[in-house]
């Protein structure tokens, strides 16, 4: 959480500095082409493609992002996160795989943890609209840096991951791929490739002010045996497939927008030998399943 904290600090500091050199120019200067924002919210849990991120606990969470007017952009984007440490939460007792992606199958050293608190995102990209507006594209990199202490695995399967996407837009619908370039996603070995496809829309209802938001997408992990994690269970990392859904509303009101979602993500418990975990956390948790969302943003 000091993490958290000094990241959030250092990230408010560089916006209120831009933000005093741009109303430090003079009025009859031309527009910037340069735009800086900054965003912070409030989740009752966070959920990441259908899956719980801190274990059904609060997150606090927020970014900022700069844009050019020729459609670049780069930012960063934090949240206190619990589902690497909840996969090893007992490390020092069990000799056996614990979770969902990131797990490793082989048998623990003694006095010795994995942890990590926090997801730290960067990203760039280039993105713009085309055809009266009505079409838009986005095209971009991300890495999920997870800072933490991994002194039980290797690096190989460390759980920071380098994603490439690409998305293509229609008014309020959008589809998007991301697919992983490091040599893990999220930790799982031998996943280099692993894709994921997002179709969501943004429906405004009326003129009410509330928003419907519908999603579904579709995680594919490369099918290798991965017998360092499966063994002799039966599985393979086919078992680390799923398909999410979401529907949801929003609504700003108060300069804030509030948020709520129910998610479903049809994650499988272990494999064939119902011992090796697959989306199962230590505390015998499904982090896919039904949950359901509260959230507020404040974007400035």
């Amino acid at each position: 959480m000091k993490k958290l904290i000094t990241a959030f600090a250092a990230s408010a500091l560089f916006l209120a500095s831009a933000t005093v050199f741009a109303q430090a120019s003079p009025a009859d200067e031309p527009k910037s082409p340069y735009t800086f924002t900054g965003n912070i919210s409030l989740a009752s849990q966070y959920i990441f493609r259908g899956l719980a991120q801190t274990n059904g606990y609060p997150a606090l969470q927020g970014g900022m992002d700069f844009s050019h007017a020729s459609g670049f952009y780069a930012g960063i984007w934090l949240s206190n996160i619990s589902w690497f440490t909840d996969q090893n939460a007992n490390i020092k007792s069990a000799p056996v795989s614990l979770a969902s992606p990131g797990s490793v199958g082989a048998p623990y050293a003694p006095n010795q943890s994995n942890a990590a608190s926090l997801e730290w995102d960067f990203y760039a990209g280039f993105k713009n609209s085309f055809a009266g507006g009505n079409w838009n594209y986005d095209i971009g990199i991300i890495q999920y840096y997870y800072p933490g202490r991994y002194e039980n695995i290797g690096a190989y399967r460390n759980p920071n991951t380098i994603e490439i996407y690409g998305l293509i837009g229609y008014k309020w619908v959008s589809l998007k791929y991301s697919k992983g370039i490091s040599a893990t996603t999220f930790g799982v070995n031998d996943s280099k490739g692993a894709d994921y496809i997002d179709l969501s829309a943004t429906i405004p209802l009326g003129e009410s002010g509330f928003n419907l938001l519908a999603h579904v997408g579709k995680y594919n992990f490369p099918g290798k045996a991965n017998v360092g994690y499966w063994g002799t269970s039966g599985g393979n990392n086919d078992f680390f497939d799923y398909t999410d859904y979401k529907l949801g509303l929003t609504k700003e009101l108060w300069g804030c927008v509030f948020g709520f979602a129910w998610t479903h993500a049809n994650t499988k418990d272990t494999a064939p030998d119902g011992q090796t975990t697959a989306y199962l956390n230590a505390f015998g948790k499904n982090i896919g399943g039904h949950r359901v969302g509260l959230s507020v943003t404040k974007t400035f």
